[in-house]
């Protein structure tokens, strides 16, 4: 039987706690103190604790150290006093798998519960590998010391319940990482919701997160769940988080303290349990400093942080990279895996790539489609040295090598490009540089296939 242990100095928060274990069919032992709870992990094996912040001889915190220390397979879950979000930040940053807000909420305390007795036991692993439905997806290739660490601190946030905040380029693979957290934890059989917050008109984003109720507005014509409802038991995965305007910050922010949602035209708040990955290529702090995203809101997103290499950091890894993508698209197409030379290969570990993993995926395809073979070589890769004002199509296409319409697209790719490093990704910005209107901008993003 599964066993957890519940430190609190509150008779009545103890036997709270002990009664709704009981009926889970979850044994529990009880400590008052930080000392009772050493005495206790010495000699028995437990599978969760829950203790609360406040305690006659330490707080939440130190038991969390301890079992940190002594007992890394124990997830523990902390008891915060309503409204001490600190308290609970404080916590996740410590490594708390979650917490619970007082009053304790019954529902919330059986899904903290049940969610804590899915990890893997006893230092198993448990891997994507294990899950074939998992096996078709985008996965984080590389051997380089850079992909390691994020692969570490990847199988660490798995074990958590904590929000994470995932940074990087853009197309440095961020939901690649979202995913593969989701797939490693105790969450993994429930949905994945990914959400392009820069994708979402305005006046839709609150009936899009939160949902409606029929009749609520005109067109309302039936009951509809948002994003975080659909997410429930999962997790929501919300890229491009810095695009969020500052009037649904405010209501993301109240959901993710108070772990309820209401819909548009209801009544009653319903309680959820979504764990929250967030995303961006662009400067949040920068965004905070300027007033354009809530200082709190940006404190309880980036509780953990987690930071993607782009390509040109691992040249090492461009070729498992490269051939993972190959296989991929003669998967797609059903004929043979192509190869790259020597000197092509080479050139892609030397090229910057501004646009990562995902322009990798475009230089690629375009190559397999103008090698007329099997083999791609180094001029069928056709590319630019960012960077170079003389000639920004050096060792790429010159005019009359490829069809009009194809070499305009690439000189259309690098000047855009070129404007987003410039302005490190800021679209807005960027847009302001090329000359072009932000819509302009995004068309021609959608167009040519750059996120």
């Amino acid at each position: 039987m599964r066993r957890v242990l519940v430190v609190d100095d509150e008779a009545d928060i103890r036997e709270l706690l002990m009664l709704t274990l009981s009926k889970m069919g979850v044994d529990a032992d009880t400590a008052e103190t930080c000392a009772e709870a050493f005495e206790y992990l010495k000699g028995n094996a437990y599978d969760l604790c829950l203790t609360d912040m406040r305690l006659p001889d330490g707080n939440g915190l130190k038991i969390l150290e301890h079992i940190s220390e002594n007992y890394p397979n124990i997830p523990v879950a902390v008891i915060t006093a309503y409204g001490s979000a600190e308290n609970a930040v404080a916590a996740l940053k410590a490594g708390a798998f979650d917490y619970l807000a007082k009053p304790i909420g019954l529902k919330e305390l059986r899904d903290l519960v049940n969610s804590a007795l899915k990890l893997p036991q006893n230092g198993a692993r448990k891997t994507v590998a294990e899950k074939p439905e998992a096996d078709s997806g985008p996965k984080l290739l590389g051997d380089s010391l850079p992909v390691k660490k994020a692969r570490e601190m990847i199988d660490k946030l798995a074990r958590s319940q904590a929000p994470v905040y995932v940074t990087g380029e853009s197309g440095s693979g961020k939901e690649v990482a979202a995913r593969t957290i989701h797939a490693k934890s105790a969450r993994a059989d429930a949905p994945f919701i990914p959400v392009n917050c820069g994708a979402i008109p305005e006046n839709l984003m609150e009936s899009e997160f939160f949902g409606y109720k029929k009749g609520s507005f005109t067109g309302a014509d039936g009951d509809k769940i948002g994003f975080f409802q659909a997410a429930n038991g999962g997790t929501l995965f919300l890229d491009e988080v810095a695009d969020l305007p500052l009037a649904m910050q405010v209501k993301l922010l109240r959901v993710i303290q108070e772990k309820k949602v209401r819909r548009i035209g209801d009544t009653a708040e319903a309680a959820i349990d979504v764990r929250i990955i967030s995303a961006t290529h662009q400067a949040l702090s920068e965004r905070v400093e300027d007033g354009r995203f809530r200082q709190d809101l940006y404190y309880r997103l980036n509780v953990i942080e987690l930071k993607m290499p782009s390509l040109r950091q691992i040249p090492d890894d461009v070729p498992v990279i490269a051939g993972s993508i190959l296989k991929r698209f003669a998967k797609q197409n059903g004929g043979p895996v192509p190869t790259i030379d020597e000197p092509a290969m080479k050139a892609l570990q030397q090229y910057d790539f501004p646009g990562n993993v995902r322009e990798l995926e475009n230089v690629l395809e375009r190559a397999l489609a103008l090698c007329g073979g099997d083999k791609i070589g180094k001029d069928d890769l056709y590319l630019s040295e960012v960077g170079d004002a003389d000639n920004e199509l050096k060792g790429g296409s010159q005019p009359g090598e490829l069809p009009l319409e194809d070499y305009l697209d690439r000189v259309e790719r690098d000047a855009i490009m070129q404007a987003l490093e410039k302005t490190r990704y800021n679209k807005t910005a960027a847009a302001k540089l090329l000359g072009i209107t932000f819509r302009a901008l995004r068309y021609r993003l959608d167009r040519l296939g750059i996120d």
